[in-house]
């Protein structure tokens, strides 16, 4: 990313919002016009929120502030994976593999519940669509295809890459999670871990085996 816009980010981190004026004198006093167009750039990008409006307190013209989207927050760098491991570490130390069981399921459960089950009678490749759009958005990078036994998914990027490679809980969750979306259970064909290109799941025939 370009260095002045790499700036703009940063400032934007460190200060929650900032006006034209306010990043003008930070980038070693850029004209308000130059910086108005970084900013557009930024917003095209999807990484700077719309400006609002502060009114003052003391007379004179309202302040435009831009703030950051949650698109940019997620290019700072984070800890998660590193907590996350830890955290499960901590969690077998702690309780029998049946409770730990129950705590996955759990998780999975819960992170299912944030799907729309759909409509009544939809059709099955309608709600594939449903399912890969709403794992994209998690992470996942999925698509599907038809295949002479059913359908397969295909996840090609794994949102929990650094804490599976040590916790093989974390792709049975995946395994709870993605039958709740589809409303069956698919069977694993292919594993990242093992070197295929992605995580794939065929669903045999999505008529016969119902997920409880």
């Amino acid at each position: 990313m370009q260095k002045t816009r790499q700036k703009i980010l940063q400032y934007l981190k460190q200060h929650g919002e900032a006006t034209v004026e306010d990043l003008s004198r930070t980038l070693d006093d850029l004209t308000p016009v130059t910086v108005r167009h970084h900013l557009d750039v930024l917003r095209s990008d999807g990484m700077v929120s719309a400006p609002e409006i502060r009114h003052r307190t003391t007379p004179g013209r309202p302040r435009y502030v831009y703030g950051l989207t949650e698109k940019a927050e997620s290019i700072f760098p984070k800890n998660v994976n590193s907590l996350a491991t830890h955290m499960i570490s901590e969690l077998k130390q702690t309780v029998n593999d049946s409770q730990l069981n129950v705590i996955f399921e759990g998780l999975a459960d819960r992170m299912a519940s944030e799907f729309d089950a759909g409509p009544e009678g939809e059709p099955f490749e309608a709600r594939l669509d449903r399912v890969v759009t709403h794992l994209t958005e998690h992470g996942y990078e999925a698509r599907w295809e038809p295949n002479d036994q059913g359908y397969v998914i295909h996840t090609s990027n794994c949102p929990y890459g650094g804490v599976a490679d040590n916790h093989d809980e974390i792709c049975l969750l995946d395994i709870r999670y993605i039958s709740h979306l589809l409303g069956v259970i698919p069977r694993r064909l292919g594993h990242l871990r093992e070197g295929e290109e992605s995580c794939s799941y065929l669903v045999a025939d999505h008529r016969a085996v119902a997920f409880r």
